[in-house]
């Protein structure tokens, strides 16, 4: 695991852009598993700007969604689709066709876990998973005590999960359950990027990466992934011991 702390959420969104666009550059038709949420944004933004500016082309990318909320899909406001909407596909021109993202809405959710996976396969599996870290060390959906095996799956939601979701809607929103691509799944990536900002996920990302490998912390297992990049911001560093093995930028 690579470690890498700069001094603001813009040098962190800079330098995670920089991994991304080089681990893909040499690949054809790269699969790109996205994440939604505030810590991403950042990194989307860049790619909106270097694509606009003509110094990247992202027309052969194809994107995965990590997550979405049962009863919600990009038709929804404040669902992770209608974000990544937002943010990332549309400034993008992404087509549909480039995308497979979970259907919360779908009368059949299961089938929409089995979806997921046999597009994976099709695709040669996932280049790149760009992630965030919860309050409580989940990835994805994927909340403490999750199956470290798991594949694309429904999740019964923590309560901390279900609050800080909240802030995704501009009503309250009725939480409940999600779908995500499982632990297992995500550390099947060939290259995973880990995002973490702001002085609140301190204590948890001191959690990841200090404490015992426990699926207590989802986050953590990604220790043990032969490609994983973390960058965090200086606040979301602020408790690390000495900040052993990082890279400073």
């Amino acid at each position: 695991m690579n470690v890498t702390i700069s001094n603001t959420y813009e040098e962190l969104s800079t330098g995670a852009t920089k991994v991304l666009i080089d681990s893909v550059k040499e690949t054809p038709k790269p699969l790109v598993c996205v994440a939604s949420g505030d810590s991403p944004k950042g990194v989307y933004k860049k790619l909106v700007s270097r694509v606009e500016a003509n110094s990247l082309d992202t027309a052969d990318w194809y994107f995965l969604g990590l997550d979405e909320w049962i009863g919600l899909n990009g038709q929804d406001i404040g669902s992770c689709r209608y974000h990544l909407d937002q943010d990332l596909f549309h400034p993008l021109g992404v087509s549909d066709q480039q995308i497979c993202f979970f259907d919360g809405r779908s009368v059949d959710v299961f089938s929409e876990c089995i979806i997921n996976e046999m597009y994976i396969k099709k695709q040669g599996g996932i280049d790149v998973a760009i992630l965030g870290l919860g309050l409580n060390g989940h990835i994805g959906m994927n909340e403490p005590f999750t199956s470290e095996d798991s594949r694309s799956q429904i999740i019964d939601l923590d309560p901390l999960t279900i609050q800080t979701g909240q802030k995704y809607f501009e009503q309250p929103q009725k939480l409940s359950q999600g779908l995500t691509l499982g632990l297992g799944t995500l550390m099947e990536s060939r290259i995973i990027l880990l995002l973490v900002d702001g002085q609140n996920k301190a204590p948890i990302v001191k959690k990841m990466l200090e404490e015992e490998v426990s699926i207590s912390c989802p986050a953590s297992l990604l220790r043990h992934h032969p490609n994983c990049h973390v960058f965090l911001d200086h606040a979301a560093s602020s408790l690390l011991d000495l900040k052993k093995g990082c890279e400073k930028i």
